[in-house]
């Protein structure tokens, strides 16, 4: 091959690479954006999530406000229809719980579970040992994850604290 046969020819391949070239910068900036713009719509959305996840239980929850004005705002309310109103606001918040996933943990007679309960103490009980024998406070659920254990009094061992008394005798 002649010189500038040649030199044409790489002079071709070189303009080939350069456009090559110039065609993936241009691809690899345009997937740059695009990348930037999914991660800018994504921790918007995030933001979003954050400033209004809350609004459908915060809906669920205004008839209780409401239920709860109303009794306030009552003229002359009697003991029955104090009560009435109480019993149809308690609906309207469990009702607006379990719309949110928010479930009572209500451990009477089970056996104790450190995860979800929290031992006041041990009480002497006819439950078996180790078995939740009081509830001094209900814990809840948020979806499956414990958001307030339940305080609770654990069935002691009958046999060990009968041995615990004659040892201290």
């Amino acid at each position: 091959m002649e010189p500038e046969a040649r030199i044409a020819d790489l002079e071709a391949r070189l303009a080939a690479a350069q456009a090559e070239a110039q065609r993936l910068s241009d691809e690899f900036l345009r997937a740059k954006a695009e990348v930037e713009n999914t991660r800018r719509r994504a921790a918007d959305d995030v933001a979003r999530a954050h400033k209004f996840g809350i609004e459908s239980f915060a809906s669920s929850l205004l008839p209780v406000r409401d239920s709860l004005e109303a009794a306030l705002a009552a003229p002359s309310p009697t003991v029955e229809s104090i009560r009435d109103g109480v019993e149809i606001t308690y609906r309207q918040l469990t009702a607006a719980f379990d719309k949110a996933s928010l479930a009572q943990i209500a451990p009477l007679g089970e056996k104790f579970d450190p995860h979800r309960h929290e031992a006041m103490g041990q009480v002497d009980s006819d439950q078996e040992p180790g078995k939740v024998a009081t509830v001094l406070r209900k814990g809840y659920l948020l979806n499956d994850r414990v958001i307030r254990p339940a305080l609770v009094m654990v069935a002691r061992d009958q046999a060990a604290a009968a041995g615990e008394t004659q040892a201290k005798a």
